[in-house]
């Protein structure tokens, strides 16, 4: 509804007439709702404008401040709420409690919510009608992140096992329409980028009081904080046409109390000498971040970026070569920066001749294409060797040390099946037992040597027997076809082999596993998401011991990216998705760290055509 930009055809004041009449369409449509709670949205002597856009869509909001309600249809018959009147009345409209907060970001991508990403109460799933308005919470955060219809009700979802699309977003935190508003409004530090959490002033004022009395008054007045903007502080819903360039605004900190306060020159910045485990957050400035930027980009094409990788995609060049450059405790963001988009960037460093770039139209990205080594930049920047990069390469021998306690063994065992039971019983072999190939081939040339079935004229012919010829070829052998009377030495292991049962034993450390079933493969997969982003998924990793958490946190370091957990659609098992294409990365880092054979590991790139 609001996922590209928004482009009005007209604007105009309601009357009172029509101001009336909206107000009756809300009460019939939010039966719930209070005659105060309807008039702290909308106030009754403050004027009410009506924004009709090219899609149709009709926004009502409070004149000089935040858009309030919109009509899909303009006939009044969907009119929804957004997030900032539902941030100030939260109950206006129930609410799907999400799992976690990191489900929230596939709601913020775009996605439509999933039954599955529902936390259903001890009491049961709630009724509902299909096409009756839901908003979208986080558990341990009252203000919603996003409205829309249910597409069945709770009776059909029941039926269904609780699968499938429960609501059909309309209006989403973060998306076009909330983008309107000047300074970009949150109702609470729990708001991120791309994910919203628990609000961490409830969960504090719960650990540090006997009692959590007093938490809703607070929420509710830190909700109703939209209604206190000075004059000043005013927007215009209209101004859709104004580009982002407006100067960088105070933003929610929810580490203040931790994070020292940053020198004032991008050059000061350094890496102390004390560990911490606790990250430290700073916040840069708009000439800051942009200065940072210069520096991270010199600093990797001295260091990391070599002629012979190029040409090289930019989401590449961004996550392997610039991220990794910048200050230990530093959070470098593109959107803070004065050029606001990575291609913008890179064009203005095209511009000044410090490097070549091309953009390419069909994968909507910028290709890096070649460095000006020549370039004055380039030569009077001398690349330092930070302490950084020395704790990180302490951190891997250790973790590499660490790992050697832990080293990865995969073996594929076989178990006796009823066709070679008897060959085993022959020889005295115990057909509980599992076998490696090695040993099973041993076992039946042992058989051969006892029944001395080696043919006379060509020692490397067996002469098969009833017992060997049933234990190869019973039930193999098509209708019509007659049974072989002889094999080859060289086929006769495989061939063997192969009519027993399949297992496979990983080892990792102390812990070992053993499982029917040949060892399934580890799947890597790049596929674009909303807005033209790339998003790598894992999976299988589990069938090699490996926890999908401590995976996600170390990729999450690895690539300085955003990772996630989720579990497999009706599978068992996690996947973890890792923000970015780092599809050949991620299978280095499985092969190199945790050991995984390049045979146990498959990719697929769908970005590519």
């Amino acid at each position: 509804m609001f996922k590209k930009s928004l482009e009005a055809k007209s604007q105009q004041r309601l009357s009172g007439a029509d101001r009336k009449k909206l107000k009756r369409t809300i009460k019939e449509r939010f039966r719930n709702a209070s005659d105060s709670e309807i008039d702290s949205i909308l106030p009754p002597k403050t004027e009410i404008t009506i924004v009709k856009l090219q899609n149709r869509v009709h926004v009502y909001g409070v004149e000089g401040g935040f858009p309030m309600f919109f009509d899909i249809d303009g006939r009044g018959t969907e009119i929804f709420p957004t997030v900032f009147a539902l941030w100030k009345v939260p109950e206006l409209l129930p609410a799907f409690i999400l799992k976690g907060g990191e489900v929230s970001r596939f709601v913020i991508g775009g996605a439509d919510l999933m039954f599955p990403g529902i936390s259903v109460p001890a009491e049961g799933l709630p009724s509902f009608a299909e096409g009756e308005p839901w908003a979208v919470k986080v558990p341990g955060n009252p203000a919603p992140i996003a409205v829309g219809s249910t597409t069945m009700s709770s009776t059909a979802a029941l039926k269904a096992g609780l699968r499938g699309k429960a609501l059909r977003i309309t209006h989403y935190y973060r998306d076009s329409l909330w983008e309107l508003v000047e300074g970009h409004y949150v109702p609470n530090a729990g708001f991120f980028e791309d994910v919203v959490f628990e609000d961490p002033s409830l969960s504090s004022a719960c650990q540090t009081s006997d009692s959590c009395e007093g938490v809703n008054e607070a929420s509710s007045d830190q909700l109703n904080d939209i209604n206190n903007k000075e004059e000043g502080e005013s927007v215009d819903i209209l101004d859709l046409s104004s580009e982002a360039n407006t100067s960088s605004t105070s933003q929610l900190d929810i580490s203040n109390d931790l994070a020292e306060q940053i020198t004032a020159h991008v050059d000061d910045l350094k890496v102390t000498d004390e560990e911490s485990n606790v990250e430290v957050h700073h916040t840069l400035s708009t000439q800051d971040v942009d200065a940072l930027l210069d520096k991270c980009l010199l600093q990797a094409l001295h260091t990391t970026i070599k002629d012979k990788d190029l040409p090289m995609p930019g989401s590449t060049l961004w996550s392997g070569h610039i991220l990794p450059c910048r200050p230990s405790g530093i959070t470098l963001d593109i959107k803070k920066s004065s050029y606001k988009k990575l291609s913008k960037w890179l064009l203005a460093k095209s511009a000044a001749a410090l490097i070549s770039v091309k953009e390419d139209k069909h994968k909507k990205e910028v290709v890096l294409n070649s460095v000006n080594r020549n370039h004055p930049e380039y030569t009077s920047f001398r690349p330092e060797k930070r302490q950084v990069e020395k704790s990180d390469q302490a951190s891997d021998h250790s973790a590499s040390e660490a790992r050697s306690h832990k080293t990865l063994e995969v073996a594929e065992i076989y178990k006796p099946s009823v066709h070679v039971n008897p060959i085993f019983a022959s020889v005295g072999a115990d057909t509980g037992k599992l076998f490696s190939a090695a040993e099973a081939t041993d076992i039946v040339f042992r058989y051969i040597e006892k029944e001395n079935l080696v043919k006379p004229t060509n020692k490397s012919i067996v002469v098969l027997d009833a017992i060997l010829c049933d234990a190869l070829f019973k039930g193999a052998i098509k209708k019509g076809s007659s049974y072989p009377t002889e094999i080859h030495k060289r086929d006769l292991g495989t061939t063997f082999v192969n009519r027993m049962q399949p297992h496979h034993v990983v080892t990792r450390g102390g812990e070992s596993v053993v499982r029917k079933g040949a060892l399934k493969t580890i799947q890597i997969m790049t596929e674009r998401r909303q807005g033209n982003k790339k998003m790598t998924r894992v999976s299988g990793f589990e069938s090699f011991l490996m926890d999908a958490e401590a995976l996600a946190s170390e990729l999450q370091k690895k690539f300085a990216c955003s990772t996630s957990v989720a579990e497999l659609p009706g599978k068992k098992g996690h996947e973890v998705l890792v923000q970015g294409g780092v599809i050949e990365d991620l299978a280095k880092h499985l092969v190199d760290q945790y050991g995984i054979p390049k045979r146990y590991i498959e990719v697929l790139d769908k970005t590519k055509k």
